[in-house]
């Protein structure tokens, strides 16, 4: 359950985002021939097949006025709708992308020779997620990762839902932003909105400075309600990206209405920021070290935090629910448990052949009682 509380948020932790190559809650959209699956665009395609070229611009100062995402049901289907994001080509386009966090891309589809490119997904009605938008980007057969065109990623102009996430305290002035979808069947968001009945715990910032790794970050730690040294120890929850968990997925909300609830006891928590993500959340074993051997012995020293495994976690998204993983293969006697929310499981270090080398670390480790 505290899975699904920190995962009730339209960010990297969104609790309908499956793992896999699929939008959450894709059933399938197949385009016939070259006619949209949409049955508003290919009435917009006949229309201009015809010789009807105004009907183009029509569409587009509707799309202006109305928004997007394209919403409309499926014939003799109660339980998806057809979703379709579309785009306006301003210059000369080779392609245009559509890229869902942890997802493979998704190629959008030219309307004949016009300047609409589209891609249309069949969703179960409750769907909800965060996509981004590229154009004119390499062969996808060269790519090596998503990250190598991330300042290329942009959000959907024509959708009024967004979401902006700053990187981390080390480049405050680094904002991504994304576009959200939400249908009407989506369950509600319960945890993370603020509640006037439930009281509310503490958040610290402070400096924490490394001597395994040689440098200083900012760490925020949350204490809950009626937090006292004189109760029981508090389990730990350490996670890391604690920028974004703090000031985007805003945890101490989750965190105060889910002890409010009693569906997790009262515990600490500690949120470290990252200042170079794709070198500490990478099954790093100098950061791992930092955590099991550093962080935790500072919490438990500092805070009246438990000691035993079993009430000790360590938690991440993307590519912090990879190194969360890792941490918790190699730290057992530190962390008895792992949140990976949506891990980055596909990653495989340089000179590996196969992608899911942690996975196979995991097959090959003797099970722990």
């Amino acid at each position: 359950m505290l899975n699904a509380g920190l995962a009730a948020s339209f960010t990297r932790t969104n609790a309908q985002t499956q793992s896999g190559n699929s939008f959450p809650n894709e059933t399938s959209a197949q385009q016939v021939d070259d006619r949209p699956l949409s049955p508003r665009l290919a009435a917009l395609r006949d229309r201009i097949k015809s010789g009807d070229r105004e009907t183009l611009d029509n569409f587009w100062k509707q799309i202006s006025e109305r928004g997007a995402p394209i919403v409309e049901e499926v014939p003799g289907n109660d339980r998806d709708v057809l979703v379709t994001i579309v785009w306006q080509a301003r210059e000369e386009t080779r392609n245009v992308f559509v890229f869902r966090v942890g997802d493979v891309n998704k190629a959008m589809t030219r309307l004949l020779d016009t300047d609409l490119w589209y891609k249309t997904f069949q969703l179960q009605k409750g769907a909800r997620f965060i996509y981004q938008l590229a154009a004119n980007l390499p062969d996808p057969k060269e790519w090596r990762g998503i990250t190598r065109f991330a300042r290329a990623l942009r959000n959907d102009p024509f959708n009024p839902l967004q979401f902006a996430e700053r990187a981390n305290e080390f480049n405050p002035y680094e904002v991504t932003f994304y576009s959200a979808v939400e249908l009407p069947s989506a369950e509600p968001q319960i945890w993370n909105v603020a509640r006037s009945t439930v009281p509310t715990g503490r958040v610290e910032r402070d400096k924490f400075t490394s001597k395994l790794l040689g440098n200083e970050r900012p760490i925020w730690i949350y204490t809950p309600h009626g937090y006292s040294a004189d109760k029981k120890p508090y389990g730990l929850l350490v996670l890391t990206d604690g920028g974004l968990y703090v000031n985007a997925a805003h945890v101490a909300t989750i965190l105060d209405n889910l002890i409010a609830a009693d569906v997790i006891p009262p515990l600490v928590a500690v949120m470290v920021d990252n200042p170079n993500r794709g070198r500490e959340l990478s099954c790093s074993s100098a950061y791992a070290d930092f955590l099991a051997l550093e962080i935790v012995p500072w919490a438990r020293a500092n805070y009246h935090a438990t000691d035993r495994p079993e009430q000790t976690i360590i938690g991440g998204a993307s590519s912090g629910g990879l190194q969360a993983a890792f941490v918790g293969l190699k730290h057992a006697e530190v962390f008895g448990n792992v949140l990976s929310q949506s891990g980055s499981f596909p990653w495989k270090p340089d000179g590996e052949k196969e992608y899911e080398w942690l996975n196979r670390q995991f097959a090959a480790s003797p099970r722990l009682p």
